[in-house]
């Protein structure tokens, strides 16, 4: 009986957290058309319903605040805030949940719904993640993940634009997602952690 309980608890799934201290969701996109801007997104949490014996059966949320975008620029942050842009008044939700989770060797497909701009469309990310965690300095089990994509912006009707005299525009409509996070498990609720100690004392 205590090897068949083990062994589900091995399969159960883990729910992991993204450290915030340790996270970053960010993005570059060509600048008139020769240069690189990079910004990121500063308000953002994601989990993992994480299943080792079957990572199909896995999944993964992220919830990202649009209006903490920094580009260290505040009059362009100002603008990317706005209508022409993300407007985070009309569309303050962004988010990225996945649909299927594909693993080939080390890496990962993870194929889900982005939603931005008040706009919900399909994309596909290709993750790294260490199914065996590490045990940081101060004893936690950290999970290391990192995920890259690539989307076109007018797909989410971000669509504002100026052409340049030479051609080309000034802001490419290609955007290269770079994302890195270090999960660890959840903590468990109070109320669970006061019944397990009850049903430990009978």
């Amino acid at each position: 009986m205590t090897i068949v309980l083990a062994a589900l608890l091995a399969a159960a799934p883990v729910t992991l957290e993204a450290d915030p201290n340790h996270s970053t969701v960010g993005f570059s996109v060509k600048h008139m058309v020769a240069t690189t801007v990079r910004g990121q997104f500063t308000r953002f949490s994601s989990t993992v319903d994480w299943n080792r014996d079957d990572p199909a059966k896995s999944s993964v949320e992220l919830k990202v605040d649009p209006s903490s975008i920094n580009t260290n620029n505040e009059k362009r942050d100002g603008h990317l805030k706005s209508a022409d842009f993300f407007d985070v008044q009309g569309c303050p939700d962004m988010s990225f949940r996945s649909r299927k989770i594909d693993k080939s060797g080390d890496k990962y497909k993870v194929t889900g719904d982005l939603t931005m701009h008040c706009v919900t469309r399909p994309l596909t990310l290709e993750a790294s993640f260490a199914d065996q965690p590490i045990k940081s300095p101060m004893g936690t089990s950290v999970y290391p993940a990192s995920a890259t994509g690539k989307l076109k912006r007018s797909d989410w009707g971000l669509t504002w634009n100026k052409m340049l005299e030479t051609g080309g525009a000034v802001v490419s409509d290609d955007v290269n997602l770079e994302l890195d996070f270090e999960y660890v498990p959840r903590a468990a609720e109070p109320k669970k952690e006061a019944q397990a100690e009850t049903n430990r004392k009978k």
